[in-house]
């Protein structure tokens, strides 16, 4: 069996165009574009990179990007502020604090006091509550992207059994809750799970956000099962992610890329979840499911 490529590039690219058309909509309604803000602190490389592919993205859907850079040293006090004065500010729909941040600022903190209706990466407390009980809310992007693709390839999830490999707030555990939500039968494994290739072989899904180079084993996998690999690992100069690929595809029945796949999704879900908020802010219906 040679397993179906999941084309996250190109269904990313298919749905930022679908974000573009609906931003315009909503500027003709409300006289102004959705605004998104991006608080970047210190110099980090990859972190820059990936601000600046967010701003680019953004305004080529024809919305605004307000990027805030800030010195690597700055005060919890000031980020906080900085923070608050978004939260005030009614042409920012989406606030996005880039993660990692310098060890000397508290993560937990800084991430409290974006507004839950701001926030766009849905990172805060009380939108992992909402989503943990089925409320509306932001869920986060990655996660996000992940449930578009599966849903996407496999159409109606109700039945299957999925094993999500990762536990950690931004990706595994709303990840689980998203899978629950569509009716799977759920686990949570990690690296420390017992037998875990027994777990991963039963499974019709398997989502891998490890963080660990080519963990998950083509042998591992269920003849047929739809594989989504989450990590994003450098070996040897190049990009591999944490299911051994080749030994995966030759088993599965479909399976993303890395690079490829969930990556280009991850943006294109911030602009989704920032195009949501402009309109709830707003008060303009709009059909969410269209997205």
């Amino acid at each position: 069996m040679s397993a179906d490529i999941i084309d996250g590039k190109a269904f990313a690219e298919a749905l930022r165009g679908r974000i573009a058309v609906a931003a315009a909509d909503f500027t003709a309604q409300s006289g102004r574009k959705a605004g998104l803000a991006v608080v970047l602190v210190g110099e980090d490389p990859a972190s820059s990179i990936y601000v600046r592919s967010k701003g680019k993205a953004t305004l080529a859907a024809g919305m605004e990007s307000f990027e805030h850079r800030l010195p690597a040293d700055i005060g919890q006090d000031a980020l906080i502020a900085l923070v608050e004065q978004l939260n005030a500010d009614p042409q920012v729909d989406g606030i996005l604090v880039q993660l990692p941040l310098p060890d000397h600022l508290d993560e937990t903190r800084v991430l409290r006091a974006v507004d839950p209706d701001k926030d766009v990466d849905g990172f805060h407390p009380v939108n992992a509550g909402r989503l943990a009980t089925g409320m509306p809310g932001f869920v986060p992007c990655t996660p996000l992207g992940c449930l578009m693709l599966l849903m996407e390839r496999l159409g109606d999830l109700s039945g299957l059994d999925a094993v999500v490999i990762g536990r950690s707030n931004i990706v595994g555990k709303p990840m689980a809750a998203l899978l629950t939500a569509a009716n799977c039968t759920v686990t949570i494994a990690h690296s420390r799970t017992r037998d875990l290739s027994s777990h991963v072989h039963r499974a019709d899904i398997v989502i891998a956000a490890v963080g660990r180079a080519q963990f998950v084993k083509g042998e591992w996998i269920k003849p047929g099962a739809t594989v989504i690999d989450v990590g994003i690992n450098r070996v040897d100069g190049r990009l591999v992610g944490d299911v051994d690929f080749d030994g995966a595809a030759s088993v599965a029945g479909a399976i993303t890329p890395v690079p490829g796949g969930v990556g280009p999704m991850t943006i294109a879900c911030l602009l989704r979840n920032t195009l949501v908020a402009a309109h709830r802010r707003e008060g303009i219906a709009f059909d969410e499911g269209a997205l």
